[in-house]
This record gives C-alpha cells, structure tokens and sequence, in this order.
C-alpha cells in the first residue's frame, strides 16, 4: 500500500500543533500520550522536525501573521470547530531601526547567532546601489521581497531566492530599481 492510500490518522493535525509548539497547555499531555501509541504520528512528527528546526531560525515577527489575519483565522476556526475564538497573546514588539551601513544599502537586523556566526536581517538597496564583491562564509539565502536585484548576470524579481555556498563569491550585486530583501548569510564573509 502507497502512503496516498493509507488513511492519515484523525489526531495529524493536533500532531503538526504539537511538533510547531502551539498547542494549549492543556492539550500537550493529551497530544504526547497519543503520539507515543500512534506509529503514523510518531512518522509525522519526525518528519515535521527537520522543518520546524528550520523555522526556529527565523525571527517570530517575521512568521508571525498580522493582528487581523490573526483574528479572521481564530474566527474560521472558530466556526469550523464549534468552539470560541482564542485571541492571540498582546504582541510585545520591538522594531529594530534601519541603520545605513553603505551608501543608498540599509539593514534592519533582526536576529543574530553569535554562536554559529549567522545573521538575519532585512536589507535595502537604494534604486542604483551596489554591495561590494564578497566571498561567502556560510551558506547565503536571500529572499527578494521588493524591487529588482542582480547577483552577477542573474535577476531577481519579487518572490524569488537566491542561495549562495559557501566559498562562492557574488563579483557585483546591485539594483536598478531598489530593492529590500530578507538576507540570511554569515557574518564573517569576506569583503573585496
């Protein structure tokens, strides 16, 4: 039998709100005690890890959806299960300030981890910058959000990721139009 003909279990989506930590507290034990007697959870779970590990990564205000969206998805679920909204704990945000590091090139910097040297940040080009030729450290993931970008002879258009190896060198990165993008990388490429 093919996974598409197996059954998926009915507790599959309590199992995905266990493994992204979003289950209420009174529902965790539940969760656990089903998991650990569910082969075809137990499967999920240890499938969802390697996502949700990636997940961690990211900033939670970057993830996070807006307060509406929020209260429009409680009320659907709301609706579907039978239950009352739960509203979404009050947001304690702060915003980092953009901070120019080049002329027209702009970071917000959003998360740092100092033990494995990687940054995540938001960074805007200006219509006409450019970012100096550099070699990379680390891996280097950017998402276009805005604008146009070109990283060597390649364009970027809003939406599209661009991964860099490590050891890989971009010769000229710069935008025509401007751009602002979310930029995951090392910080100890190096600068030419």
């Amino acid at each position: 039998m093919s996974a598409s003909d197996r059954k998926q279990c009915p507790q599959s989506e309590m199992t995905c709100a266990y493994a992204l930590q979003v289950l209420p507290a009174s529902e965790i034990a539940t969760a656990e005690a089903h998991i650990a007697s569910c082969p075809d959870c137990q499967r999920e779970l240890e499938a969802l890890r390697p996502v949700v590990d990636r997940l961690v990564s990211w900033p939670t205000d970057v993830l996070r959806p807006s307060a509406s969206l929020q209260a429009r998805l409680a009320l659907r679920i709301a609706k579907e299960t039978g239950r009352q909204p739960v509203s979404p704990p009050p947001r304690q945000r702060f915003e980092p300030d953009w901070e120019q590091v080049a002329p027209g090139i702009e970071c917000k910097l959003l998360a740092t981890d100092i033990e494995r040297h990687r940054v995540s940040m938001l960074v805007r080009l200006a219509p006409g910058a450019s970012y100096p030729a550099h070699t990379h450290a680390g891996v280097e993931e950017l998402h276009l959000l805005h604008g146009e970008l070109w990283i060597d002879e390649r364009k970027l258009s809003p939406g599209d990721y661009n991964y860099g190896a490590p050891g890989a060198s971009d010769q000229r990165v710069w935008s025509e139009t401007g751009c602002t993008c979310v930029l995951v990388t090392s910080t100890k490429d190096m600068l030419r």
